[in-house]
């Protein structure tokens, strides 16, 4: 039996608007190894989003490479990674050759070809195929197959698997590519995993929604959703990184799962438990999974409120999170309403004034025929919101002097 741990979207440099996520992200990774150790798995699986821009911070990479070394106990346990779409393909296999000394693959294009041979005097790659690997070592009863998948548009893997291809659609082109790896290369006296960063559904379901921090991957000039039902019947597990909920998508033709990002990352995000996922794997038979949860880092909060006290109550009981807060109101927020609300909390992302009707049945929020009236009218509205009160003559003339008009304007 082999134990492995499936994670990804580490996003690593990430920033929430204004607010660095860094710390919280070497406590989560923190979280990950001493997951590892204590479960002492056998092969941990990265599954693409290593970092967060094609062209990381100095410190992003400092902790992918420390978690890194931590994550492969000095090249005993092997750790695979792939690049996702927020990835620079050459950024994540330059580091491969001098990685491999320590047990660790990086992958990122499907034309790249692992060298066969000894990882280290535990660990071998006994096969290799452009997108496909083959582990053995005194760690695995069982040799450990993996069909890899980094994430690439379809012109890229278009030219990373020939001209012969270019008439095939994308579905067509990676199902035949997986089927072939497959048919030669797993069969059931070895552990057959896939490792990939798409965005995968079943055919007819409603798509997932992708995480508003992330960049949409089935879209025009990006890729197609692929279906689950192209992954090969011989699989018994697909470690998939790109949506950031954990969740299994099909457990046909084996379980298809997202691991999910280990913090929230955007507010569409917000209250999500975040996992890994522990693997226990035997050739020839269904694999079993199971989520561990993430504790590490702030939580994302949406919260809306109308009355002052309620929600400075709420934000003072919940300190140490990030929040985004509508505030209903009825037409802005007020300066003193807005500097009472900041200051009861220094983790309010954004702040949204919720524009409600007032009473009687009038509605004294900005409407679109308001747009019709003149400044000094519109200037004269947003003094009262803001200030509660209607401004004093000498205001009222200094905006006039300021826009041009004179009384008779």
């Amino acid at each position: 039996m082999a134990k492995i741990l499936h994670t990804a979207d580490w996003h690593l440099g990430k920033r929430l608007q204004e607010f660095s996520r860094i710390e919280e992200q070497k406590h989560v990774l923190e979280e990950i190894v001493e997951i590892a150790d204590r479960e002492n798995v056998d092969l941990v699986l990265l599954a693409g989003d290593v970092y967060d821009t094609y062209n990381p911070t100095h410190e992003a990479v400092d902790l992918f490479y420390k978690t890194l070394r931590k994550l492969s106990k000095g090249g005993a346990r092997p750790v695979i990674v792939i690049s996702g779409n927020h990835d620079s393909t050459q950024f994540i296999e330059a580091p491969d050759p001098l990685a491999r000394q320590m047990g660790i693959l990086f992958y990122s294009k499907h034309d790249t070809i692992v060298p066969v041979g000894e990882l280290n005097e535990n660990l071998f790659i006994s096969r290799s195929k452009p997108g496909f690997i083959e582990i053995t070592g005194n760690r695995f009863s069982d040799p450990v197959r993996i069909i890899l998948a980094p994430y690439a548009n379809e012109v890229l893997l278009k030219t990373y698997l020939g001209e012969g291809d270019r008439e095939a659609s994308f579905r067509d082109l990676m199902a035949a590519k997986w089927k072939i790896l497959a048919e030669a290369y797993c069969d059931s006296a070895g552990i057959n995993l896939f490792l990939g960063h798409f965005f995968f559904m079943n055919e007819g379901a409603k798509p997932e929604p992708e995480p508003e921090s992330e960049r949409p991957i089935l879209h025009v000039g990006g890729t197609q959703a692929l279906f689950t039902h192209l992954l090969p019947s011989q699989l018994q597990y697909a470690a998939l990184g790109h949506l950031h909920r954990y969740h299994a998508v099909s457990q046909t033709p084996c379980p298809v799962v997202y691991a999910s990002s280990p913090l929230s990352y955007s507010f569409s995000e917000a209250d999500q438990q975040k996992q890994v996922v522990i693997i226990e794997a035997t050739a020839g038979k269904p694999v079993s999974y199971r989520p561990i949860p993430l504790t590490k880092g702030k939580p994302l909060h949406r919260k809306t409120f109308e009355n002052l006290e309620k929600a400075v109550g709420w934000l003072q009981a919940h300190p140490d999170t990030y929040v985004e807060l509508t505030y209903a109101t009825e037409y802005a927020i007020d300066a003193a309403t807005r500097k009472a609300l900041l200051g009861a909390h220094d983790g309010i992302v954004n702040l949204i004034p919720l524009i409600r009707s007032g009473g009687e049945g009038q509605n004294t929020g900005l409407q679109v025929e308001d747009l019709e009236k003149d400044m000094v009218t519109l200037f004269n509205m947003y003094y009262h919101s803001e200030k509660g009160h209607e401004p004093n003559p000498e205001t009222v003339e200094l905006f006039r002097e300021i826009i041009g008009q004179n009384h008779e304007a």
